[in-house]
Parts: C-alpha cells; sequence; structure tokens
C-alpha cells in the first residue's frame, strides 16, 4: 500500500470546488467531499486501475480516476513510494493547467 500525498494546489481546487456546489445547494458540497474521500482511499488502497491521460498529458506519466457524479478527474502521478495527487480537475476547464506541477 502506498501514500497517498496531495499537491498543495490541488488541496485548494477541492475545497474550493466544494464550496461552490455548497453554495449552490446546501449538502452538495459535503456530497462531492465524500466522493473525493471515497476516491482517495481507493487509491490508498491501490485497488483500481488508472487510466492514463489522453495526448501529451499521458506522455507525462499523468494518469486519471474519474468521479461518478462530479465532472472532475483525480489526476495523480504513481510513484514507487508514494501515489501523488497533482489536481481535482473539472472535465471543462482549462485542460492540462495542471502539468507545471509534475516534478521530474
Amino acid at each position: 500500500m502506498r501514500e497517498v500525498r496531495i499537491h498543495e494546489a490541488a488541496a485548494e481546487e477541492a475545497i474550493e470546488a466544494a464550496a461552490w456546489y455548497e453554495a449552490e445547494r446546501r449538502g452538495l458540497g459535503v456530497e462531492f467531499e465524500l466522493a473525493i474521500d471515497a476516491v482517495l482511499d481507493l487509491l490508498e488502497q491501490d485497488i483500481v486501475p488508472l487510466a492514463a491521460m489522453p495526448g501529451a498529458a499521458g506522455g507525462s506519466g499523468a494518469k486519471r480516476l474519474m468521479l461518478r457524479r462530479f465532472p472532475y478527474a483525480v489526476v495523480v502521478l504513481e510513484r514507487a513510494a508514494e501515489i501523488l495527487v497533482v489536481a481535482f480537475a473539472h472535465h471543462a476547464r482549462r485542460p492540462n493547467y495542471w502539468r507545471d506541477r509534475i516534478q521530474p
């Protein structure tokens, strides 16, 4: 089992998205947080195969796991000792904006 670490900017994205959903409808932000927690649990247990990101992003080694109810992908880098979450990326906004978070 590998440790799951979350990039600081990715953590901020998740907090901002949860706040937005909560402002849209009471309780929806909590549901978003629960969806994020469920994905992080799956990553920590290392039981779900991750799909490579399409295009050039996939060439960087980035992989993703999609949230079911929300239009977000959890973008990760798999390393020997850890899984680094580099973004909680909305499907329709700024493709590949997170690429500068990847350290060689």
